[in-house]
C-alpha cells in the first residue's frame, strides 16, 4: 500500500514534472543549457566509440571497457528518454514527434544486439539527435532560410525531375555508343552495355575512378566530349533552384503595405512594420 502511494504521487508530482521539463525541453536556464551540452557531448562520444570498435586489429583488452562504455551510454539516454515522457505535457505527442522517435531509436540499437548481430553499429543513428544544437545555440533563426530552400525545390521538382529523365536517356545513348566504338576490341572493358553505361554514369558526374577506360582514339574523344558536358550538366540544377530562390526573394520584397505603401517586410509578417496596417499581398 505505502508503495503503491509512492507511485501514485510520483506520477503526479507536477511541480518535479516542471523542474524536469525546464531543465530537458528548455535551454534557456543554466541547467538546461547545460545538460543539452552534456547530452550532446554524450551522443558524439558514443557515435565514436561506435565507429572507434568497428576497426580490425584492436587490442582484445578494450572489449571490456568498450561494452560497459555501450552500456553506460545506453542506459543514460534509456533514462533520458522516460524522463523525457514523464515530463511531458503531452507524453503521446512527444513519442510520435521527430525528437522523440528519434531518441527511441537512440536507446534501441544495444537492445536489439541481443537478438540481432552487429546491430550494435547503428548506434550512430544518435547523430540524428545533434539536430538539438540549433535549439542550444539559437539558430533556429536559420530555419526560415532551410524552408525557403525547400520551397525552391519543391517549386522547380517538375523541372529538376525533366531535367534528370533527360541525364538517364543522355547516359543510356553515350553508353551504348561507347559500347558500340570499344565493345569489338578484344579484352575489352566495355564488354557490355550496362557496364558502358556505369562507365557514362562515372564519366558525366566528373567522378572518374578510372576502372574502366576507353582505349582507341574515338573512345577517348567521346570520352573528352563526355566529361566537358558533364561540367555543363552540373551547373543546371543549381541554376533551376537558383532560380525560384530569387523568385521567392523578390516576392517578399514587392510585398507592400495597402495603407503606406512601403515594402522591405519579413518573411510570414502579417503587419506592417512602419504603420502597423494588415498586409495583404497583391
Amino acid at each position: 500500500m505505502i508503495q503503491r502511494n509512492f507511485i501514485y504521487r510520483f506520477l503526479h508530482n507536477e511541480k518535479l514534472k516542471h523542474k524536469l521539463y525546464v531543465i530537458i525541453f528548455e535551454s534557456d536556464t543554466p541547467a538546461g543549457k547545460a545538460f543539452d551540452v552534456a547530452l550532446i557531448i554524450c551522443i558524439l562520444l558514443s557515435i565514436v566509440l561506435a565507429i572507434v570498435e568497428s576497426l580490425q586489429g584492436l587490442p582484445t583488452w578494450l572489449a571490456g571497457p568498450f561494452v560497459i562504455c555501450e552500456f553506460l551510454f545506453t542506459g543514460f539516454f534509456t533514462f533520458e528518454y522516460l524522463t523525457r515522457i514523464y515530463c511531458s505535457p503531452h507524453p503521446r505527442k512527444y513519442i510520435l514527434s521527430f525528437f522523440g522517435i528519434v531518441d527511441l531509436l537512440a536507446t534501441l540499437p544495444l537492445y536489439l544486439a541481443f537478438f540481432i548481430p552487429n546491430a550494435r553499429y547503428l548506434l550512430v543513428v544518435r547523430a540524428f539527435r545533434i539536430i538539438r544544437v540549433f535549439r542550444i545555440f539559437k539558430l533556429f533563426n536559420f530555419w526560415t532560410e532551410g524552408e525557403r530552400l525547400l520551397d525552391s525545390l519543391r517549386e522547380s521538382s517538375k523541372k529538376i525531375a525533366v531535367f534528370f529523365l533527360f541525364v538517364v536517356i543522355l547516359v543510356i545513348s553515350i553508353g551504348t555508343l561507347m559500347y558500340m566504338i570499344e565493345g569489338n576490341r578484344p579484352g575489352s572493358q566495355f564488354d557490355n552495355i550496362p557496364n558502358s553505361i556505369y562507365w557514362a554514369c562515372v564519366t558525366m558526374t566528373t567522378v572518374g575512378y578510372g576502372d574502366i577506360t576507353p582505349v582507341t582514339p574515338l573512345g577517348k574523344f567521346l570520352s573528352a566530349c563526355v566529361m566537358l558536358i558533364g561540367y555543363t550538366i552540373i551547373a543546371v540544377p543549381t541554376g533551376i533552384v537558383s532560380v525560384s530562390m530569387i523568385k521567392e526573394y523578390k516576392k517578399l520584397q514587392d510585398l507592400e503595405c495597402p495603407n503606406c505603401h512601403k515594402k522591405g517586410h519579413e518573411e510570414n509578417a502579417v503587419f506592417c512594420k512602419y504603420c502597423g496596417h494588415k498586409l495583404k499581398e497583391k
